[in-house]
């Protein structure tokens, strides 16, 4: 009973519609069919399972797991690789500043490039060029960091290092990867405190 209700189905699926089904072809269906077994009752699937609730369960801990991940990363590792921009600002400098910022919008009145320096010289030249432009009352100057293509699996290690500097030198207010025709992602725009 079982195989006959089964070959009415496939009987009535598009492919045999156009198609003569002869004694033969019943045969050979029960033939193929005849050492099948019915599964018992308590093995088979039941036919109406409850459905599942909405709801996203995984995204919701996805999310979390990347926030708990960005909170215990340095910030320097979360924010840059060898062609990603820097951007920080303090919380008096606002969105239109910044935006003026990251466009060249400010004149750069100073410069330094700390290309081929190492990481301590590139500090105490960076620590004295920030102190002389301050004093000096410049609003914007640029330094050229490099990509830190030449560092290999390090990374972009001064970029890093300048990075961490600026935001701890309490006279950057702001800093942001300069445009393309200024040094793109390997120099930044630096707005300055002014006394």
């Amino acid at each position: 009973m079982a195989t006959r209700s089964l070959y009415s189905m496939l009987t009535r699926h598009n492919s045999f519609e156009d198609k003569t089904v002869t004694d033969d072809d019943h045969d050979a269906f029960r033939a193929a069919f005849s050492d099948a077994t019915p599964l018992k009752v308590e093995d088979r699937v039941p036919e109406t399972r409850p459905k599942p609730k909405p709801g996203a369960h995984f995204s919701r801990a996805d999310e979390r797991d990347v926030l708990r991940e960005s909170l215990q990363d340095d910030i320097d590792t979360i924010e840059h690789g060898h062609g990603a921009a820097l951007r920080f600002h303090r919380a008096s400098v606002g969105r239109r500043t910044m935006r003026k910022l990251a466009r060249g919008g400010y004149s750069v009145q100073a410069e330094i490039d700390l290309h081929g320096m190492t990481v301590a010289e590139a500090r105490e030249r960076l620590s004295d060029f920030i102190e002389y432009s301050v004093v000096a009352n410049n609003m914007c100057v640029r330094i050229v960091h490099g990509k830190g293509l030449g560092s290999g699996d390090r990374g972009p290690v001064l970029k890093s290092a300048v990075n961490r500097w600026l935001r701890r030198w309490d006279s950057v207010l702001a800093f942001v990867s300069a445009r393309q025709v200024d040094g793109g992602t390997g120099a930044i725009y630096v707005l300055l405190q002014k006394t």
